[in-house]
């Protein structure tokens, strides 16, 4: 599968404004500022699909993007960033477990993890919700440019032993090397079943 034709549909700060039609989605889930715009903008060959921001936090809405008229990519709002207060966060965590409770359309969530550091409780909580929702996910770790070949590796193996996942999953990607795409785009065309 390639992400030929990619298009932003509309952004949704509640489920009233989700969308549930036919089509399946992939949501993408990490922390504020692991790079989920910058997977987007890498697998639609379009760096201004996604806006990217160097402040953490700046993605408060779900945000849909159309590829191919096949299925959404879904980007979730970061999580792991407060500064905008305990009401704000607390918005933010209604608006993910609203997206994820009783989603039918939703057919796998890709968590982004930052190839240079080790998961954080906030990851593993949201691996552990993943789980217990029964939501099929694959680890995608971002900026693997910033690491050599060896350090990859040796991350890889650390991050499958902390999280006691599958290292055969977890997808290393480098939105400014472009490298990822293809094993990204097979797993996801696998999970659709395309």
């Amino acid at each position: 599968m390639r992400f030929i034709n990619v298009k932003f549909i509309k952004s949704a700060s509640k489920k009233a404004e989700f969308i549930f039609d036919d089509l399946s989605q992939v949501a993408i889930v990490g922390r504020s500022n692991v790079g989920k715009s910058s997977l987007i903008n890498m697998l639609s060959n379009n760096s201004k699909m996604a806006k990217t921001s160097s402040t953490p936090g700046r993605t408060r809405l779900v945000n849909y993007f159309n590829v191919n008229d096949e299925f959404y990519l879904v980007d979730l709002p970061g999580y792991g960033y407060h500064k905008a207060g305990k009401e704000q966060s607390s918005s933010w965590d209604n608006v993910m477990n609203d997206y994820f409770t009783d989603n039918e359309r939703l057919k796998l969530v890709l968590v982004l993890l930052d190839s240079r550091l080790m998961p954080t409780e906030l990851d593993k909580q949201m691996l552990d919700y993943l789980a217990t929702l029964e939501i099929p996910h694959i680890i995608v770790l971002t900026k693997t440019d910033k690491l050599s070949r060896s350090e990859i590796n040796s991350n890889i193996n650390k991050i499958s032993v902390a999280l006691r996942h599958n290292k055969d999953i977890i997808v290393p990607t480098s939105a400014t090397k472009k490298q990822g795409t293809d094993k990204l785009a097979e797993l996801i065309s696998k999970s659709l079943k395309f």
